[in-house]
This record gives C-alpha cells, structure tokens and sequence, in this order.
C-alpha cells in the first residue's frame, strides 16, 4: 500500500512539473518571490491544473535591505 501511494505521489508531481512548464514558468531566469511561489504551487496542485484551476499567489510586501554606499 505505501508503495502504491509513493508512486502515486510521484506521478501526481510529475504532472505539475510538466503543468508548469506548459504555463512557462520555467521559461524565464529571473524569478521573484511570487513566481517562484507559483511554480512550487503548480508543481503540488498537479493535474488539478486541467481541471480549470489556476492557482496564484502573492507576495507580501518584504522590505529587503539596500546595500551601503
């Protein structure tokens, strides 16, 4: 039974990977903290993205420091 769970996991995966890479997240080099977010939440909602799903996030506002001139 684990067995057949790890497998369905891995498939489940695949899947979003192969979702997102149709949507072209990974197309571009530079990523920001909402793209990378969406990659990772296509990736792990999988197939439900053929279903009409479009799962999206945002990010908060964060405050990174500048570099001291």
């Amino acid at each position: 039974m684990g067995r057949l769970i790890g497998i369905l996991l891995v498939v489940w995966l695949v899947i979003g990977a192969f979702a997102a890479y149709q949507r072209g997240y990974f197309d571009d080099a530079d990523t920001n903290c909402s793209e990378t977010s969406d990659i990772v939440l296509n990736i792990v909602a999988g197939p439900l993205n053929y279903t009409g799903i479009n799962p999206k996030t945002d990010c908060p506002d964060v405050e990174v420091p500048e570099p001291s001139q």
